[in-house]
């Protein structure tokens, strides 16, 4: 029978060929929780169990509030060591989870969970990567597995060339305004076509990880030579067998985008689907209070390139607060060696240690009442970053460089070469 590339992977960890809509309980190749999920899973998983199914196939890293900014979160992430070294489990403190399992662990046809709902970010490489909550997650440290109801696939195609100053989040913001903040409910995206294809890792994750805010369990792209080249330049060359969606393949819905005639996209506060050019806000002359470069949608050495070349030898609008957050240890480094690191000090901007860190209102860019911040995260609804009345745009990497020029909502295109 003609499968979807989910209903493919769903397969080789059940034992069986199995359809959408199927109920079945498949082998994991990874569970993760993070220094907030995994101190929630550890009441749930003492329950049923005195040991994990095995600790080499568990993540723990710290990264939604690391280093530690309160003493509640230390009391939390004492209690997750003390666990994870009864269990022989290494806590990982080297950024943002997604980015740093894409960089090292996952790898095509995985399936994988994760105690984090950006989970899917991981189907840039090829695997299904699924967010659950920590009594899920602690289920399946115990065992190893668990059970799903196998989604429908809504399959996206994207073809044309981008234009100038457009990138892969203004693509995802483009099929988020079509797609709306819950058209993937319970569904498995598939991203494909010439630009999709011509996508390195780093841009497909950007696609991926957005999926989560339409309300996708899982988003996907099937694993080529991008993957491949990507694999090899983080020092693991995986071989892996083809695999993508047969033809003939049933697909619950089909959208096609040509993005062509794509202008820079940002989505207005508070809906991911409130999407319109930026060239429309910044005829409003919209002030800027903070702008955030980070994130696992946006924060990797591809997206640093970007907003240095557009920040080179110039000085951040006075008054305005830049802040770049590396996604990991492994970017944080590229970008030191490269000279992003000192340059962005010059421009004015704050370089914080790897980590989530404003993206939830954690610490390291929290927002006080009414601010105004463009970020190159994924969620913007009230409270996100802080105050229940600070306003959050999401942009692209150059999108929010330009506005830490002007200390207004700015189109890219002029800055960008």
């Amino acid at each position: 029978m003609a499968q979807t590339l989910a209903e493919k992977i769903f397969s080789n960890h059940c034992g069986r060929a199995v359809r959408a809509g199927d109920f079945i309980l498949a082998d994991l190749d990874l569970v993760m929780a993070h220094d907030t999920t995994c101190a929630w899973a550890l009441e749930p998983f003492y329950q049923i169990a005195e040991r994990v199914f095995d600790p080499k196939k568990i993540f723990i890293p710290f990264d939604h509030a690391f280093p530690s900014p309160s003493v509640a979160m230390s009391k939390l992430q004492s209690q997750i060591r003390k666990f994870a070294d009864e269990q022989g489990i290494p806590v990982v403190y080297d950024g943002v989870c997604h980015q740093v399992m894409s960089e090292r662990l996952i790898n095509p046809g995985n399936l994988i969970l994760g105690a984090d709902s950006h989970s899917p970010t991981g189907g840039g490489l090829g695997a299904l990567t699924i967010g659950v909550g920590s009594t899920d997650a602690a289920i399946a440290m115990a065992t190893g597995r668990s059970w799903f109801r196998v989604p429908q696939t809504i399959r996206v195609t994207v073809n044309g060339d981008l234009p100038r100053g457009c990138y892969s989040k203004d693509v995802v913001l483009a099929v988020a305004k079509e797609m709306g903040a819950d058209g993937a409910n319970y569904r498995v995206i598939e991203y494909a076509g010439p630009t999709v294809e011509g996508f390195n890792v780093p841009a497909r994750l950007t696609l991926t990880n957005m999926s989560a805010e339409m309300g996708a369990k899982a988003a996907v792209v099937a694993p080529d030579d991008q993957t491949r080249a990507y694999l090899e330049e983080n020092d693991r060359p995986v071989d892996f067998e083809p695999l993508r969606s047969d033809p003939g393949a049933f697909f619950e819905r089909e959208l096609r985008f040509d993005v062509s005639d794509l202008k820079p996209m940002i989505a207005c506060p508070p809906d991911i689907d409130n999407d319109v050019p930026v060239e429309q806000v910044e005829s409003e002359k919209v002030a800027v209070d903070q702008v955030f470069i980070g994130s696992c949608t946006n924060c990797r050495i591809e997206d640093l390139e970007v907003v240095h070349r557009m920040w080179k030898g110039k000085r951040v609008k006075e008054g305005l607060r830049a802040i770049v957050t590396p996604a990991s240890r492994r970017v944080y480094l590229q970008a030191l060696q490269r000279g992003y690191v000192e340059e962005f000090v010059n421009f004015g901007a704050v370089v914080s240690s790897p980590g989530c860190g404003p993206c939830l209102g954690r610490s390291g860019g929290v927002l006080y009442d009414n601010e105004v911040c463009v970020s190159t995260s994924n969620r913007n609804f009230e409270g996100r970053m802080g105050s229940p009345t600070a306003k959050i745009f999401l942009a692209s990497p150059a999108t929010a460089a330009a506005t830490a020029l002007t200390g207004i909502i700015t189109d890219p295109r002029r800055y960008v070469a």
